[in-house]
């Protein structure tokens, strides 16, 4: 006889004299039925290395707007990478505004290359921002990517500027505190 056992959304057939231990998943070998830790987390050394490095290629929104609300020379510049029409729709305050298919053309123009740049786009769902920080690194700029982008941005609270003015929408709950400026991460 063979039973039939659900383990991480898959069915697995098993024969009927399997025991209990053995179907289980043990201390030892949590992965065979742990979507999770099928692959094993990497050492911590090699973690450590990979979280320095996206740190070193990313910024997100609330930090991007505590340097710009600082007081002073943030020491960056953010740089909107959308079209025209989508900066008219809504842009972060003082950013450039400079479409990724210019990059090559008016970069030398529009920044300093002494100066870090900070792209976005419309969201997380948009690579515009990376292939931004692409055009701009491979012209020698240093650069981040603003995670979360113009979505995050307005949904986060910040306010920005529209063709009309400016603008500001309440905070959406699932995405930071709705009372507090430090989200405490």
């Amino acid at each position: 006889m063979i039973g039939i056992r659900r383990f991480s959304g898959m069915t697995t057939k098993i024969p009927a004299t399997a025991t209990a231990t053995a179907i289980a998943p043990s201390a030892a070998a949590p992965s065979a039925a742990n979507p999770v830790l099928r692959v094993p987390p990497a050492p911590p050394a090699a973690a450590a290395a990979h979280f320095a490095a996206r740190l070193a290629f990313h910024a997100d929104v609330s930090d991007v707007a505590a340097a710009l609300w600082a007081g002073g020379d943030p020491g960056f510049v953010v740089l909107d990478s959308r079209s025209t029409e989508a900066w008219d729709q809504g842009r972060i305050p003082g950013a450039v505004h400079l479409p990724t298919a210019l990059i090559p053309e008016q970069a030398g123009r529009l920044l300093d290359r002494t100066v870090p740049v900070v792209t976005y786009c419309w969201g997380p769902g948009c690579d515009g921002a990376t292939r931004a920080a692409l055009a701009l690194a491979e012209l020698g700029y240093q650069v981040k990517e603003m995670l979360g982008g113009f979505e995050y941005w307005a949904r986060e609270g910040f306010p920005y500027e529209t063709w009309e003015g400016r603008r500001r929408r309440d905070t959406d709950p699932l995405t930071a505190p709705i009372a507090g400026d430090d989200c405490g991460c």
